[in-house]
């Protein structure tokens, strides 16, 4: 988990920088889930496994919620607003993972859980404020399109874990990519077609191939592999880094690359908000027994 969110941390700037200039939102998520579905497929060749017909309803939803429109709406949602407020949104998802497990799976809410959620989720809401204040390039379109990305994903961590169980975690991400390419397609078509690949650089390129092999591939298996070892509420917990890893990025974007733009997403009450996330990602992922209900 503290890899693939590093990953999307970093994946905030680096996307938004070749959208929509480029290469549309839309059209970056059908290259996404199309080059990493074929990665995920070629290694499912190898596993020999059924789905049976009566999972194959749960599968196709989280497809949908966890392919589709969760990446349709964050990179339409990160083209139209700042990175910085797309990662602190994105940590909605321990509050609501925390939720729909509590009713979905039962899952047992514990004192340590809820002040680690509390203190990330204070620490993240002085940065929202605090970047109201500070102006930006913030939207109410794009930061409504991220919590709406956040809601499915949360919902997808918790209903794809019995799935995991029952079965390889590589088989279940597989068929939720070829599920999630075709909800996905009638909304990425009309905008792969209408991109001027002509216009791309070496730099349009790698960031391309970045999205597909790093913030897809490579963390959708980091992903899978820690939903089959921890808690969906403790694997949506790490989700809090991401801003601590954007505000680095937008640092070094601002003040070594000369971004001039990003320049006044930095200053002191960020600095101590992304510490308060980091402490309350140590305390979300400790162990405790002793439940608050």
């Amino acid at each position: 988990m503290l890899g693939a969110n590093i990953i999307y941390g970093i994946n905030h700037i680096v996307a938004k920088g070749v959208m929509p200039n480029k290469i549309g939102p839309s059209a970056f998520v059908f290259l996404r889930i199309l080059g990493a579905g074929l990665l995920f497929w070629i290694i499912k060749s190898f596993i020999k496994e059924k789905i049976h017909k009566k999972d194959f309803p749960l599968l196709i939803l989280c497809g949908f919620l966890g392919i589709a429109a969760n990446q349709l709406f964050f990179f339409n949602g990160l083209s139209l607003t700042s990175p910085i407020d797309a990662s602190i949104i994105i940590t909605a998802v321990p509050v609501l993972v925390l939720v729909f497990s509590t009713f979905i799976l039962k899952e047992r809410i514990t004192l340590i859980k809820l002040i680690g959620i509390a203190l990330g989720a204070t620490g993240a809401v002085i940065l929202i404020l605090y970047g109201e204040k500070a102006g930006g390039t913030s939207s109410i379109l794009g930061n409504s399109f991220v919590f709406i990305n956040a809601s499915t994903y949360a919902l997808y961590l918790v209903l794809v874990k019995p799935l995991m169980k029952k079965y390889n975690p590589i088989t279940i991400v597989s068929w939720a990519f070829l599920f999630g390419f075709l909800f996905m397609f009638p909304f990425g078509i009309n905008d792969l077609l209408s991109t001027d690949f002509a216009a791309f650089t070496s730099h349009t390129y790698l960031t391309i191939a970045f999205v597909v092999l790093g913030t897809t591939f490579l963390t959708y298996l980091f992903n899978i592999y820690a939903l089959s070892k921890v808690a969906p509420s403790i694997a949506g917990s790490y989700i809090y880094l991401q801003p601590v890893v954007s505000f680095i990025m937008v640092a070094i974007y601002a003040f070594v690359l000369n971004f001039d733009e990003y320049a006044q997403d930095i200053g002191f009450v960020k600095i101590f908000s992304c510490l308060m996330v980091v402490v309350g990602v140590y305390l979300i992922s400790k162990k405790s027994k002793i439940p608050l209900i």
